[in-house]
């Protein structure tokens, strides 16, 4: 399973379109076997649900998220988990162990570049 994480440097964004990149980790079990960094080639509507679906990626994870960018990467087969907080690593391995669960709330303020509260 691999599970992309929206990320400013090792904490996951607050909105994924505008991160720096997606930390991507490959998992197996309750085991993360490793992880690698790949830079957002930027926001364009619809563009990173397909770029990481590209990547095999089976689940996003983001501080943030639009309604129109959760339902194409749930188009794409790719689970939105939103809502999420502090550093990569501990969310990846909270998301594998259960305890990482979606608020599935929706970013509907799109005039920033900073934290979705949405």
């Amino acid at each position: 399973m691999k599970i992309a994480v929206a990320s400013d440097n090792k904490i996951v964004s607050g909105h994924f379109g505008h991160c720096e990149g997606f930390r991507v980790y490959e998992a197996e079990g309750n085991k993360v076997l490793k992880s690698e960094f790949v830079e957002n080639p930027g926001h364009r509507p619809g563009f990173l649900p397909v770029f990481l679906k590209e990547l095999n990626v089976n689940v996003i994870i983001a501080g943030g998220m639009g309604a129109t960018a959760q339902d194409l990467f749930r188009e794409n087969n790719i689970e939105v988990v939103v809502g999420a907080s502090g550093l990569t690593d501990e969310s990846v391995q909270n998301y594998i162990d259960g305890s990482l669960k979606s608020t599935n709330s929706v970013c509907t303020e799109h005039a920033h570049e900073g934290n979705c509260n949405g």
